[in-house]
């Protein structure tokens, strides 16, 4: 019989994350600190993130070992399966081969859970007894909710408010695992009030849920730290543990991707699933293509700048350079929440910038025709998040069938939609609306980049 699924057992789970820092052919640039305009050190962080972390974030080691504790969190619903969408492949008339790493087994059905459990774990190391953080479309807020409710920390949720709007059972499943859920902007923070104040029908955007998450942990010291659930170097890192274990089920496949498909919003699941890859193309040369996928609403990579840019609208996190469309960007009210972000992560954003990785922009009715084909295949309600990556999965076999190409595609399904059937309601009564590239609001947002002199 033909395979479906490629599993793994526990014992053959990662026991260490991958950091591509140390293969990157260039190393990252430094992170500026918003305040003197000067490289940020350790202790500028430490009101933000407990020292753990901070010393991961700027770690060149390769590998990092996962303690004890949050392996056996993760043997919840770790290894995730591999499994070959045949019924898609059928359905498409391709002689691609498709595959697709499921991370929604999780409790929280996203795959956000790998670093929600490592952060939470080492905040209540460091004595942390309270947790501020911001939420797109919720799995974010959903995850970090739950490691909270582990660990014993009380979790406070902005959540951006067009998502806290179109999408109240992730509210509900967040405050079901014990958090504090606010739309942002709210009037719980000066960055929240003051966005209101100048539009009080303002949908909000990451940048500014982060804004008020970072404000809220600066103004409760000691006891509450941030935590961020994408972007950063040691969220993707502990990601990794997504396409660590990829690698080791295509060798029981017995064949390796040609194509490596995520979608990209601030960088978590994608550099999660493709950064062991990337370091094959880096090391090894391997002509493995690379792909990320992000919704023409917020184009990022694809018509974005890459500059130093503050990661939050109210000036307040620190100044990184990357791939972005400019701090004051308010992007339009796509349902895919987890990918409206102005930035993207560093290390995606050098990875772009030297070529290692490829990009493309997708629209929201082609995204969610391309959820629902894979629903109809696979059974599957994929996240809209998710379903940019299919959409382009898709699109590649159809070139396969039109070249005669057997390419090995793989794509990385992030998380399920069950919360997201609103999205696929207004779709399939042919009431979502398209949006174009938003060019003048890119321009007018990019021209107000923070300049940075390095010395």
């Amino acid at each position: 019989m033909e395979r479906t699924k490629f599993l793994l057992d526990e014992n053959e789970m990662p026991k260490a994350w991958y950091n591509i820092q140390a293969d990157l052919p260039k190393p990252l640039p430094p992170v500026i600190h918003p305040g003197t305009g000067k490289p940020i050190g350790p202790q500028d962080l430490a009101v933000l993130f407990p020292m753990e972390l901070i010393k991961q974030e700027v770690s060149q080691e390769r590998y990092i070992e996962i303690p004890e504790p949050v392996q056996d969190v993760y043997k919840l619903y770790r290894p995730s399966p591999l499994i070959r969408a045949r019924r898609l492949e059928k359905a498409l008339d391709t002689p691609a081969q498709i595959y697709f790493k499921y991370e929604g087994v999780s409790p929280v059905g996203s795959h956000k859970l790998n670093t929600a459990i490592a952060q939470v774990y080492y905040n209540q190391l460091a004595g942390t007894t309270r947790i501020a953080t911001e939420t797109g479309a919720g799995q974010w807020g959903t995850a970090l909710s739950f490691a909270c409710n582990l660990f014993g920390i009380e979790c406070k949720v902005y959540m951006v408010k067009i998502s806290y709007e179109q999408k109240p059972y992730r509210r509900i499943l967040m405050e079901t695992y014990g958090a504090r859920v606010v739309a942002s902007p709210s009037t719980d923070t000066h960055a929240g009030a003051a966005a209101l104040d100048n539009d009080p029908e303002c949908t909000g955007s990451l940048g500014l849920a982060i804004s008020e998450a970072v404000e809220d942990a600066a103004t409760h010291q000691p006891g509450t730290k941030y935590s961020l659930g994408s972007v950063l170097n040691h969220v993707l890192m502990h990601q990794t543990v997504i396409g660590l274990e990829a690698q080791k089920q295509f060798e029981k496949a017995g064949v390796e991707p040609d194509i490596v498909i995520g979608c990209v919003g601030g960088g978590s699941n994608f550099g999660g699933f493709a950064l062991p890859f990337v370091r094959e193309k880096i090391v090894n040369r391997k002509a493995t293509r690379i792909i990320a996928v992000e919704p023409t609403a917020t184009p990022s990579m694809t018509r974005g700048a890459y500059a130093f840019d503050y990661g939050d609208t109210a000036h307040l996190a620190p100044i990184v350079k990357m791939y972005t469309l400019g701090s004051s960007f308010m992007p339009p009210s796509i349902h895919a929440g987890g990918l409206r972000y102005h930035g993207m992560a560093p290390i995606i954003s050098a990875l772009y910038d030297q070529k290692f990785i490829e990009a493309v922009a997708v629209q929201q009715n082609a995204v969610f025709a391309a959820g629902v084909q894979f629903a109809r295949a696979e059974g599957i309600v994929p996240a809209p998040e998710s379903s940019h990556a299919i959409r382009v999965a898709i699109d590649e076999a159809l070139q396969c069938k039109a070249r005669g190409e057997k390419k090995v595609i793989a794509f990385n399904l992030s998380g399920h939609g069950h919360f997201d059937l609103g999205g696929y309601d207004a779709y399939l009564r042919g009431k979502l609306p398209d949006y174009e590239y938003p060019q003048a609001a890119i321009a007018q947002a990019i021209a107000q980049l923070p300049k940075v002199e390095l010395a």
